[in-house]
């Protein structure tokens, strides 16, 4: 299956059944400029790709103007695809700080519009992602796509770059769960979080005591 670079591409997302959904994980490769996604849909056996694709915004824009833009795009794609968790790649360093800092302007756009549609924000290194899709954190591009692909079913598939980026997030937080040991831990944590807001409401604190004297 191949794009060009300024195309997305998208299937239907399977419902087995008329009460449960198949939740989508979307992984998202932020930029100002080119602005990569990929959703997965799980699947009994392994995960299958609903939607991928990238977005772009003239690099003759003034930066507010490129950030709005993205950030319609984005919203208009969290109504599409009402994914449960957003896996986005998380900041790192870099010796251009001009760079850097678009880069943290763009990952502001992306964590607000997640946290807008009510998904859960994973943030994850691309150095994690590779790891996990590939089991070294050091791969090129190629090797994400072609690993990707075959991790899909979708040997075939040429996507933009980004787009495979932001799928390899998704596919890498999608094995992530499939341990057990992480889906027990996530558990645990969320019930301590629940414990802890629990705790420090005002309606579950002990009544102070006064000292008679």
């Amino acid at each position: 299956m191949r794009l060009d670079a300024d195309e997305t591409f998208s299937a239907p997302v399977v419902v087995p059944d008329e009460t449960q959904s198949v939740p989508v994980i979307l992984g998202i490769d932020p930029g100002t400029r080119v602005l990569g996604y990929g959703a997965l849909s799980w699947e009994p056996r392994r995960p299958r790709m609903v939607s991928a694709g990238v977005f772009r915004a003239n690099a003759r824009w003034e930066i507010s103007r490129r950030l709005g833009h993205l950030a319609a795009e984005l919203e208009r794609l969290f109504e599409e695809l009402s994914p449960g968790i957003a896996v986005v790649e998380s900041a790192f360093a870099s010796r251009n700080v001009r760079s850097a800092l678009r880069l943290g302007e763009a990952r502001g756009v992306v964590l607000a519009c997640a946290a807008r549609a009510g998904a859960e924000v994973i943030e994850m290194a691309p150095a994690s992602a590779k790891k996990a899709v590939l089991g070294h954190g050091a791969a090129s591009k190629h090797q994400i796509a072609r690993m990707v692909g075959a991790q899909l079913g979708e040997p075939e598939l040429d996507l933009p770059e980004d787009a495979t980026d932001a799928l390899a997030l998704a596919l890498a937080h999608f094995h992530a769960l499939s341990n057990p040991a992480t889906r027990a831990r996530s558990v645990i944590e969320t019930a301590a979080k629940a414990c802890r807001a629990r705790s420090s409401s005002p309606s579950m604190r002990s009544p102070s005591t006064r000292r008679s004297t």
